[in-house]
């Protein structure tokens, strides 16, 4: 039987569970019956992905759009991408979405009636480098009701998907900000287990906040393993 490192173990006391019955849409969305296997086709493992041609300078700054500069709290957050052995994962395409400053999405069905800024479409994208390091330049997003219960609101997040090797290689999970005060009574934060929250967490940065100009966050992802940032379980448990 195959002996794997206690390092690249699956992180089953890590990721969040497909249902979690306080975070109120995961009763209708988790799925009601057992998870089937089905085997990976040769395309979708040697496929073309993204590279470094397909991500172009600037994609990485959410501050300036629409011929204008947006609102808010100029911040700059960056970090690495690392395996369960905590070495470099390069050439990983992330993608970040947000709210604006005012925690309002520029979505269709977003019905929160902060304004939408001109200048801020809240998407943006870059490639990690040989070493794993990303960096992206936004505005912090407010915070938002979301009537998941009452006076629900979401702690300001950044949401991150990262691709790896294969369009089935796919992860997706949230960034916080430290001191956050919804954290006690959000049910997504809270549905991942207590030891492993703090992952998601970026730490304020001093040596990265910029004179006049931006405060810095760092945010570490971590794929697998022990200290894996908390992903969607795809197990369910």
């Amino acid at each position: 039987m195959l002996q794997l490192p206690a390092h690249y173990l699956a992180a089953h006391e890590t990721n969040a569970p497909l249902l979690f019955p306080e975070y109120k849409t995961t009763r209708l969305r988790s799925p009601k019956n057992d998870l089937i296997m089905i085997p990976q086709r040769l395309g979708e493992i040697t496929g073309p992905v993204f590279g470094e041609t397909d991500v172009t300078e600037g994609e990485n700054d959410m501050t300036k759009a629409n011929g204008g500069e947006a609102q808010g709290q100029r911040i700059l957050v960056h970090g690495q991408v690392l395996d369960s052995a905590r070495r470099p994962v390069p050439d990983t395409l992330i993608e970040v979405w947000q709210a604006n400053a005012g925690g309002r999405y520029r979505h269709k069905n977003d019905s929160w009636p902060a304004p939408l800024d001109p200048h801020f479409n809240g998407v943006a994208r870059c490639m990690t480098d040989r070493q794993g390091h990303y960096h992206f330049t936004t505005v912090k997003p407010g915070a938002y009701p979301w009537g998941n219960h009452h006076n629900a609101w979401r702690p300001a997040h950044i949401h991150f998907s990262l691709f790896g090797q294969a369009f089935t290689q796919r992860l997706v999970t949230q960034m916080y900000f430290p001191g956050d005060p919804f954290f006690f009574q959000d049910p997504i934060y809270n549905s991942a287990p207590e030891a492993a929250r703090e992952r998601m967490i970026a730490t304020f940065d001093y040596d990265q906040t910029r004179e006049n100009w931006a405060v810095g966050f760092k945010f570490d992802i971590v794929l697998r393993g022990r200290d894996a940032t908390p992903f969607e379980d795809p197990e369910g448990r």
